[in-house]
């Protein structure tokens, strides 16, 4: 298992969080709207919700808020990853949606750039996590206080590609999370062996030639769910970019 870079300095009892998102440019891609809820394909490199320094403005929430001013985030996704997110236009509308994801009655899949080659071509991840404010932001394994966490990957391909100058195996895989704990496909990946590409937390940057990785390559694209005012059956697609 490749170790993150960082390393705890703080003491158990403090967070701190200072992160400052650069700004981006990229645009929000609405996938599907009705009077309900919209569909939309997030960015890489855009934050869910603004955060709490008033740098960190930028958002998800804040763009759509513009012209939807009812509107609520159902679900989240981290500051890297890309792809599908359902935003309600209303609160009546959100609490129908979260209890379909309490429910576990969604399901999601993603796509991502893991680093090297995996021997196995699917399999099963079952390993509890749980939070550390000494290592903040990350989250650890942790058998004794961590939530239980179950994840499952499929192998699409396994490529070489030129990177720095130099020749990285990747494999290309499908995850798809059974529970949805914080950084749960990132640190998954990781104890598998095999981070995601471009993740700065854990070890998706430290494999030569992969420093540089323009991106967490780590894409929601796939979300099935019923919709909550006609009951038919959602199935929401969206290619990853990389």
């Amino acid at each position: 298992m490749i170790a993150p870079r960082f390393q705890p300095v703080r003491p158990m009892s403090v967070i701190v969080d200072t992160f400052i998102a650069p700004p981006c440019t990229a645009a929000i891609e609405t996938l599907f709207e009705d009077e309900q809820l919209l569909l939309i394909n997030k960015p890489s490199g855009l934050l869910s919700l603004s955060g709490k320094n008033p740098l960190n403005f930028d958002s998800v929430h804040y763009r759509l808020v513009q012209d939807y001013p009812g509107c609520t985030l159902v679900h989240r996704l981290d500051f890297g990853t890309s792809g599908i997110m359902v935003v309600a236009k209303n609160k009546a509308i959100n609490a129908l949606l979260c209890q379909q994801f309490s429910l576990r009655a969604v399901s999601k899949a993603y796509s991502a750039l893991l680093c090297g080659h995996l021997a196995d071509d699917e399999g099963v991840i079952d390993a509890p996590i749980a939070k550390d404010p000494a290592i903040f932001p990350l989250m650890k394994i942790c058998a004794a206080s961590g939530k239980p966490a179950r994840s499952r990957y499929q192998v699409i391909e396994r490529l070489a590609q030129q990177m720095q100058g130099q020749t990285v195996p990747l494999t290309r895989v499908r995850l798809v999370p059974q529970t949805g704990r914080t950084h749960q496909l990132r640190i998954h990946s990781q104890l598998l062996g095999h981070p995601i590409l471009g993740c700065d937390l854990y070890g998706g940057l430290l494999l030569p030639g992969c420093e540089q990785a323009p991106r967490l390559m780590l894409h929601a694209s796939e979300l099935d769910f019923t919709h909550p005012v006609s009951g038919e059956p959602m199935q929401i697609r969206c290619a990853a970019p990389f």
